[in-house]
């Protein structure tokens, strides 16, 4: 998950625009946003696992961190969605703040700190749609309070059960989200990746600690090695044609 040490720089907080330019180029004949989602989270198979890649808190000025050299689970599907969703590398830093922050303002106490309120928020800006719905489902509920700076919060949200895996995986695309609901009372997500639909089976790209950098890896595998209370499904939306300089 990301976090931040308050006055710790761990990735350069200026964004490449070169080597975003040249992916954008790259994708720019993919029609659709799975396409364009499948590419460019290939791309940066291999690049490094990075903790601690956001720069603020309670006491110092949130630094606007977006690279591309190395990742932490969150940043990497950050950067992946704000690459697909935008054809140009202004829009690109806007889209990542959108999904970043509260309202898209650069502040530490704006900062989706949890996944819950990333997938909340973003849901509300139609860039994400939330299947994690029906009667297969299961409802959790967590007291947050995993980060130092910010008041408790209790957060109710539903999941589907490891279990289900098999039976909600023929409805997932290429380009969807995974996040793992975890087992601690006072944290909501432990991980979070990108799905990639290949014949019949679902493979996930992520950045890990595990293995120190962006890898592929048969989700199964993952679900069967990991504790969780559950995962949820989030689907990227294609942008509106109204906003400006992203895909139409």
């Amino acid at each position: 998950m990301t976090t931040s040490r308050a006055g710790k720089t761990a990735v350069p907080s200026t964004l490449d625009n070169a080597e975003a330019a040249s992916l954008l180029e790259a994708t720019s004949g993919e029609a659709s946003l799975s396409a364009r989602l499948d590419a460019i989270s290939r791309s940066f198979l291999g690049r490094p696992y990075v903790e601690n890649s956001l720069v603020g808190g309670p006491e110092t000025p949130e630094v606007l961190t977006i690279s591309l050299e190395a990742f932490d689970c969150v940043t990497y599907i950050e950067t992946v969605l704000g690459l697909a969703f935008s054809r140009s590398v202004t829009s690109v830093i806007t889209t990542i703040c959108e999904m970043r922050y509260d309202g898209g303002e650069v502040d530490w106490r704006r900062r989706n700190h949890f996944m819950i309120d990333w997938a909340r928020n973003n849901e509300m800006r139609g860039m994400v749609k939330n299947l994690t719905k029906g009667a297969r489902t299961v409802e959790k509920t967590r007291t947050l309070g995993s980060i130092n700076g910010l008041p408790l919060k209790k957060a109710t949200f539903r999941c589907f059960p490891k279990q289900r895996l098999l039976q909600v995986s023929p409805a997932c695309e290429t380009g969807d989200l995974i996040l793992f609901a975890s087992t601690r009372k006072w944290l909501d997500v432990f991980h979070v990746g990108l799905l990639v639909k290949h014949v019949n089976r679902l493979l996930m790209r992520h950045a890990t600690l595990t293995a120190g950098c962006v890898i592929e890896q048969d989700l199964v595998e993952f679900i069967r090695n990991n504790r969780m209370s559950g995962f949820m499904l989030l689907r990227p939306v294609q942008p509106e044609v109204a906003r400006t300089g992203l895909w139409s």
